[in-house]
């Protein structure tokens, strides 16, 4: 195991905190983890943006080699410790091995994926518009337009990716490729873990000769420190996936500082499947299929993550009876999986005990409770349509292996339920050809619902690539123009400026006539590079 110091890690140097200490909880049997982590008061804090500041004018400047090359180093150190990583991950959140593995491959691809988008400079979104002296009736002047950074970044850990979400996940390594310095919040549920990613970081600041300021990373009160840096002058933007009552909280801070900031969070989804007529024929999956590959989405990761699909709308008749029958026949043969914190698996039974209780609510089938005190049974219910519409409880976010099935009469009530709900990160449609027309007219509505659309599959699993967008309208995020995962979430931290008439010497590399970046460059409307 490697050693671990307890200590928040602010521009390279350990810093023991004044405002005392937590630990580490392992979930599968409540017992603390050493050591005990120190919490830095409000001075300390502010020692790490400081130092993100002073590090900005020098860091945003640094060539793509350098900054991409910096990126692959963070992802070869953590794959250098993978195994101690893992072991303190399971440890800390009571996930298996395999999905901590697995999140370990996508935090090293996530960063070698932003390491080549520095490479191409495509992000620069280089536009050239030169100068037509002869144009009548007035002359064009020359103009030209790039993308710079914002400034340093506050990322908060989530609890339910320990890694691809947290110290070097995708909003660190975003804001980094964007020459961003940033400091994250370590998120208490896995303080260890932090520290070992925190450790890859430094190491990789130091190897490639930055200012040590580029990378902090803080430990304290989440409600204490996430309001100082929110409220911090320093900070130019927020990064930020957990509930929404902190995002909000986030958000009103750094909206009503003397500078607004952007705050790009991840909050609430209950991801919506829509099962049409045709996948419950034999033309389709069929009940048993659908039955199936559903239970295995939901109760993966205990249904901690933010692609569960916590509402099913399923046709009622007799081809959706037996899509329920056969939930009703699996369900009961899944054990419960140990949740991240007693907290979260406390909070998971006041949910579903809170829509239990609701008016037309009933329960389709549950399984059974996990070893321990934080492995509750996986359950799933079922309401109308009309009971949904009528009753906005029914479509509130249960963290953890529950959903609702919503039964619907017909198309038009279908849509008028979908139109109904709050933004979303996923909808599915669970469909054949014979459903297309159905599909084509809820296109719109799911356009306007969420962040991305499948045909097919389940929502858990998001790919790390050019066209993924992990974001949707208001709660889903606070900002649904963005994405959080995939090579546009880059854009966040961003912004244009234009330069007119500027000497060939004073201009940047990437809106150069010679191009020294080999940057795409949009030039008088074509592309060139």
């Amino acid at each position: 195991m490697t050693e671990l110091s307890g200590h928040s890690l602010i521009a390279g140097t350990e810093v023991r905190g004044n405002a005392g200490s937590s630990q580490g909880i392992d979930p599968r049997t409540d017992s603390a983890l050493d050591p005990a982590y120190s919490a830095l008061d409000a001075d300390q804090t502010e020692s790490a943006t400081r130092a993100a500041a002073a590090a900005f004018r020098s860091y945003r400047v640094t060539s793509p080699e350098a900054r991409s090359a910096f990126l692959d180093r963070i992802a070869a150190n953590i794959e250098a410790v993978r195994a101690p990583l893992v072991e303190r991950a399971m440890a800390e959140t009571g996930l298996p091995e395999a999905r901590l593995n697995g999140e370990v491959s996508r935090t090293v691809g996530q960063l070698r994926l932003f390491a080549e988008v520095v490479r191409t400079g495509h992000f620069h979104g280089a536009r050239i518009d030169p100068a037509r002296p002869d144009r009548t009736p007035l002359p064009r002047l020359d103009i030209r337009l790039r993308k710079v950074s914002l400034g340093p970044v506050a990322v908060f850990g989530a609890s339910n990716f320990p890694l691809a979400f947290s110290v070097a996940g995708g909003d660190t390594a975003s804001a980094l490729a964007a020459g961003c310095p940033v400091v994250v919040k370590a998120h208490n549920a896995h303080p260890g873990t932090s520290e070992i990613v925190g450790r890859a970081i430094t190491a990789a600041v130091a190897d490639s000769g930055f200012d040590p300021g580029v990378f902090s990373l803080v430990y304290g009160s989440g409600s204490t420190i996430g309001q100082q840096l929110a409220a911090d002058p320093r900070i130019a933007a927020i990064g930020f996936t957990g509930s929404r009552s902190a995002g909000l909280a986030l958000s009103a801070t750094a909206e009503n500082r003397p500078v607004p900031i952007p705050v790009y969070a991840e909050m609430s989804s209950i991801n919506p499947v829509v099962v049409l007529p045709g996948s419950l024929s034999a033309e389709g999956l069929g009940a048993e299929v659908l039955a199936s590959q559903f239970i295995t989405s939901l109760t993966g990761s205990s249904g901690q993550l933010c692609t569960a699909p916590g509402l099913v709308f399923v046709p009622t008749g007799e081809a959706g009876d037996a899509l329920l029958e056969q939930i009703a026949n699996q369900l009961p043969e899944q054990t419960g999986q140990t949740m991240l914190t007693s907290g979260i698996a406390r909070a998971f039974g006041e949910g579903v005990e809170k829509l239990q209780s609701q008016p037309g609510v009933q329960t389709v089938a549950a399984g059974v409770p996990g070893e321990g005190a934080n492995a509750p049974a996986p359950i799933v219910l079922t309401a109308s349509a009309k009971d949904l519409m009528a009753n906005e409880a029914l479509s509130e976010e249960i963290f953890g292996a529950a959903s609702l099935v919503v039964r619907y009469r017909d198309v038009e009530e279908l849509q008028a339920a979908l139109e109904g709900l709050e933004g979303q990160l996923t909808t599915t449609l669970q469909a054949t050809e014979s459903d297309l027309g159905v599909a084509r007219d809820l296109l719109p509505v799911l356009e306007d619902l969420c962040g991305r659309i499948l045909w097919g599959g389940w929502p858990t699993g998001v790919e790390v690539g050019h066209a993924m967008v992990h974001g949707g309208p208001f709660p889903a995020t606070s900002a649904p123009a963005t994405t959080s995962v995939g090579s546009l979430a880059i854009e966040r931290f961003l912004r244009p400026v234009s330069y007119q008439s500027l000497p060939e010497a004073l201009l940047p590399e990437p809106v150069r006539g010679d191009n020294p970046w080999s940057a795409m460059q949009l030039v008088d409307g074509e592309v060139k590079g």
